[in-house]
């Protein structure tokens, strides 16, 4: 493509594990968002958008793909998703886009690429699991699930803060580039850049000017932990094998609430560098800038922390979209979607072939006003095995499955007792209608959607053969070594914890 078609640029901007409540565009009286709430200002917000897995790697693996998690054959953060699969990457490249990334994608084995022509800032684990482990940090442990990771919280320096200067360095680097050129050569050629950060992930550290603006500001969760009879099977178990089924302090998750707030907040200024290279070349108007996240975070909603439950503190994630001329500004879409849909709006938003097994939906007609005709659903699914976590073992697995449609949010826990919500009237989903005999009928129907395609024992079956197969991949990588291509080392003068000092 050597003249200007039209199409315009994309710009993918996605966060780790953001709370889809923390922003001040979505009501948060306390956390400071400007640019991404100068966004939703200036576009659409999306306020019931939902990531396919509350989990990085089958989430990000799903929405690449426009399949979901069980479809895509990444069910857990250890899996590789096959190089045979079209990614949203490959049909941007298809259709004339030279896609590239800048930072986060997470994901494993020799392709590290999945359809971009080129990537800087890598992930910060090996390429191969197996592969060469990171020097030991203060806050080794910290960023996993554990009871460790609020102990190891409040002020400090946090290495994923590192990375993301980094990656929006190169991000907006290629931004100027591409600017220059166009101006060089009189043409202009669109481009496309996904941007992955790993703000606000844990560890809950922020650096210590950050984590002063905010101390004493951020309030206590909202929804307690429950008692031990009131809890799922599943939770109560989670709870146990994590650390956190007694009584977490009021001081601890006073300052790991703090610095999530305060990392929120960094992660908006980086954008914010994003952004505003935009402006200053004058590509505002022809771009299209997507926000969202991988999932969320309960930061102590319902004594939870992290994400791994379809909670909507975990499950559901922010969504922005912005495109001056095209998407009214300052809308707002409460339509049940994915992110799955998202991946299917942005390939229609640049004309790319839609991927032919994506289960996404364009939301442009939606956004746009063009028409009001929408499905409210949104399937997600998430996977607990043998081995999935160091030191935390479920012998039997949890295979999971939930679908939100409309205001009712039903969770398949496969042999376990199910879950269902209200969230029109009860958003903080306190009260499980499972057991309701007046949401009998409902009940059926919802397990009938999440059981259409899926079966628990058979995803089972199939993800212990994967755990065989990556046994072999990971024993080869320990021997051989194999060179990690994309890699952005962690040094470890990056982390410090200086508590709340």
């Amino acid at each position: 493509m050597t003249r200007d078609d039209g199409r315009p640029n994309v710009v993918l901007i996605m966060s780790d594990q953001h709370n889809a409540r923390v922003m001040g565009c979505a009501g948060d009286p306390i956390v400071a968002t400007p640019n991404l709430d100068g966004l939703a200002r200036d576009g659409a917000l999306l306020t019931k958008l939902y990531s396919p897995s509350p989990l990085c790697m089958p989430a990000r693996m799903a929405f690449m793909t426009g399949m979901l998690p069980s479809h895509a054959g990444v069910m857990t953060n250890s899996q590789i998703l096959s190089s045979a699969r079209p990614t949203l990457a490959h049909s941007a490249g298809a259709a004339g886009y030279v896609p590239y990334l800048s930072g986060k994608l997470h994901v494993l084995g020799p392709d590290q690429l999945l359809g971009f022509v080129d990537r800087a800032v890598g992930d910060h684990n090996s390429n191969y699991a197996g592969g060469r482990e990171s020097a030991p940090t203060i806050l080794d442990g910290a960023a996993g699930p554990g009871f460790v990771s609020l102990e190891k919280s409040g002020s400090g320096r946090n290495a994923y803060q590192v990375r993301d200067e980094f990656a929006a360095e190169a991000a907006i680097s290629f931004i100027e580039r591409h600017a220059i050129e166009d101006a060089s050569t009189g043409e202009r050629r669109p481009f496309f850049l996904s941007v992955g950060l790993m703000l606000p992930h844990q560890p809950y550290v922020a650096t210590d000017d950050d984590f002063s603006r905010y101390r004493g500001r951020v309030p206590a969760p909202r929804v307690p932990a429950p008692a031990p009879p009131d809890a799922h099977p599943f939770l109560a178990w989670w709870r146990e094998a994590t650390g956190i089924d007694g009584t977490v302090p009021d001081e601890v998750i006073g300052r790991a609430r703090t610095a999530y707030w305060a990392m929120v907040d960094r992660m908006d200024q980086i954008i914010g560098g994003i952004l505003a290279v935009l402006e200053r070349r004058n590509l505002v108007d022809n771009t299209v800038v997507i926000y969202t996240s991988d999932h969320g975070d309960h930061v102590g909603e319902h004594g939870l922390w992290w994400k791994q439950t379809f909670y909507d503190a975990a499950s559901r994630v922010p969504g922005i979209i912005r495109w001056p001329g095209v998407i009214p500004a300052g809308s707002q879409c409460d339509r049940v979607a994915s992110l799955l849909d998202i991946n299917a709006t942005i390939l229609d938003a640049v004309g790319a072939p839609r991927l032919p097994r994506s289960n996404g939906r364009t939301l442009l007609p939606v956004l746009t006003g063009a028409s009001s005709q929408w499905e409210d659903i949104a399937i997600a699914e998430y996977c607990i095995d043998t081995g999935h976590y160091p030191g935390i073992e479920l012998p039997e697995g949890s295979y999971q499955r939930m679908v939100r449609k409309g205001a009712l949010k039903y969770i398949d826990f496969g042999e376990d007792d199910p879950q269902l919500f209200d969230l029109e009237n009860d958003p903080e989903e306190i009260r499980d209608l499972a057991s309701d005999p007046a949401f009998r009928e409902l009940l059926a129907e919802l397990r009938g959607i999440a059981r259409y395609d899926w079966d628990p024992q058979l995803v089972r079956g199939e993800t212990r053969l994967c755990f065989e197969e990556m046994a072999i991949i990971d024993e080869w990588a320990r021997q051989v070594q194999p060179e990690d291509r994309y890699r952005w080392e962690i040094d470890p003068r990056y982390n410090a914890l200086e508590g709340e000092a």
